[in-house]
């Protein structure tokens, strides 16, 4: 298991002392990246969060998934590590080969 956990559902607000502050409940955070619209600042409304310790990464995802932050239902699961989110397709030009 990874030690890089997703979180979504976050209120725009959601700062990154707020979240290593939940999180460090379940053991020691390495770092806390909220994701931010690049052209407004304006957070995405998702995060990455790295714990020290797979059991750790297990303790929150299994403590903090569908839990409330500021009225919002939290989704904490492994990160994805092949980039994007789960269910996302690849971007860019498309190629037709005639055969």
């Amino acid at each position: 298991m990874s030690t890089k956990i997703y979180v979504g559902n976050l209120p725009w607000r959601t700062t990154d002392v707020q979240l290593t502050q939940l999180f460090a409940a379940h053991g020691d955070v390495l770092s806390v990246r909220i994701i931010s619209d690049r052209d407004t600042g304006r957070s995405r409304g998702f995060a990455f969060v790295t714990m020290a310790s797979a059991p750790a990464a297990q303790a929150a995802i299994a403590a903090l998934h569908g839990s409330l932050l500021e009225g919002r239902t939290l989704v904490v699961n492994e990160a994805n590590n092949q980039g994007g989110r789960p269910g996302s397709r690849p971007t860019g030009p498309r190629t037709h080969e005639d055969a």
